[in-house]
């Protein structure tokens, strides 16, 4: 099986900038799978499947195809079905359908072999919450990537405001301290570092730095 790089961490860890200049050091494909669950929730409105139609999402997963392209300055761009549809995954509907439909069993069984296919030759590198728990056990790199709740926010902060949104840091780390206690207490595949996993306490580091110490691990490996 070609090789992959798991990398896993809470929200504003730097997981997706990381993610993208990993994979293209490697030259390896990219997956952001925090797009997964989106990508099924715009395909079922565009293909007027009801989130309750528990086999047609089925069959949407099955068939759906997802690639994610590597920007240098900013989030992946997200084709399916050779569509780019970034912006169509950003949406409150789009949204809102996702989150009828993540807890659905078959349906995550459907998405977590869809998201099994991305592994292609050379090699993936794949960032999101469970990747190297659950997506990827096997993965010959393992990567955790974490910071302070405060340190998150004010990336968010700065990373938004970069981008002309009226945002307050107070209600970003709120969100972010909230979604933290979720993610590490759900029943099904919980925020945590695999048992082998290398975790990399960012808060201090520059994504210089941090490309440098995962590039290091990987090569003693």
């Amino acid at each position: 099986m070609p090789p992959v790089l798991a990398l896993d961490g809470p929200s504003g860890s730097g997981k997706g900038t990381i993610g993208q200049i990993c994979a293209l050091k490697f030259g390896w494909h990219y997956l952001d799978s925090g797009a997964i669950y989106r990508g099924l929730a715009w395909l079922a409105n565009s293909k007027s499947v009801a989130a309750d139609d528990v086999a047609g999402l089925v069959a949407l997963a099955e068939s759906m195809s997802l690639v994610c392209h590597v920007q240098t300055d900013d989030v992946a761009q997200i084709e399916i079905n050779g569509r780019i549809v970034t912006d169509d995954l950003r949406t409150e509907e789009t949204g809102e359908m996702a989150s009828k439909i993540a807890p659905l069993g078959s349906v995550r069984a459907a998405l977590l072999a869809m998201q099994r296919r991305c592994r292609r030759t050379p090699g993936l590198v794949a960032d999101g919450r469970d990747m190297g728990t659950v997506v990827f056990p096997d993965a010959e790199f393992k990567v955790f990537l974490t910071a302070s709740a405060e340190i998150r926010a004010q990336r968010r902060f700065d990373q938004l405001k970069s981008k002309g949104f009226d945002v307050n840091l107070a209600r970003l780390l709120e969100s972010i301290q909230a979604r933290d206690v979720r993610d590490s207490s759900r029943a099904e595949s919980p925020l945590k570092p695999a048992d082998d996993a290398y975790v990399l306490d960012t808060s201090a580091l520059s994504i210089d730095e941090v490309v440098a110490c995962i590039m290091d691990h990987v090569n003693q490996r």
